[in-house]
């Protein structure tokens, strides 16, 4: 337990160790980076993601999750139908040296059905958070890809109800 607590803190001090200036994204392609679900299956975003609308709901901390979550009740409540990926996105060398406890810990916490959903970004991650910006990481990154992988919608601001209907109109 107090090794789990010590591993939770220094993932709090580096999780977003280098700090980039939130971006405005919509219009860009998202960039090609390297993940794997909770399921162990490698995934290349948004590569593997073609053909299809998909919705990622990037988190650079583990604060990020309530967000996530009051993100993922809305879409839920509202029944929107979109392909959605929890993308836990971790940037420095010493998360990559625990990854397999980190994802542990987050299978511990989420049911198995929805492991293949999360898809976690160690190696690229900074790459991801260079590209959206980390200020204020406790906020989801909400990023809706078209089917070429293009950001149709971003969202870097905290839940709201007016950010899910801007989203809803998109689909």
């Amino acid at each position: 337990m107090r090794f789990l607590m010590i591993i939770t803190a220094i993932l709090l001090l580096s999780a977003c160790s280098t700090h980039y200036p939130n971006q405005v994204i919509t219009g860009q392609a998202f960039p090609s980076v390297s993940g794997e679900t909770l399921e162990q299956q490698a995934m290349t975003l948004p590569d593997d993601l073609q053909g299809t609308a998909s919705l990622l709901l990037i988190g650079y901390k583990q604060d990020s999750q309530f967000d996530i979550d009051r993100w993922l009740i809305g879409l839920d409540m509202t029944q929107t139908q979109v392909a959605v990926y929890e993308v836990p996105t971790i940037q420095g060398v010493f998360p990559r040296m625990f990854s397999t406890v980190i994802n542990n810990g987050m299978r511990s916490g989420i049911p198995k059905p929805f492991w293949k959903g999360v898809v976690t970004v160690y190696q690229d991650g900074e790459q991801v958070q260079a590209f959206t910006g980390n200020e204020k990481p406790n906020n989801a990154r909400v990023v809706l890809l078209d089917a070429q992988g293009k950001v149709i919608y971003f969202y870097d601001q905290g839940f709201s109800v007016d950010a899910l209907n801007a989203l809803r109109a998109l689909l």
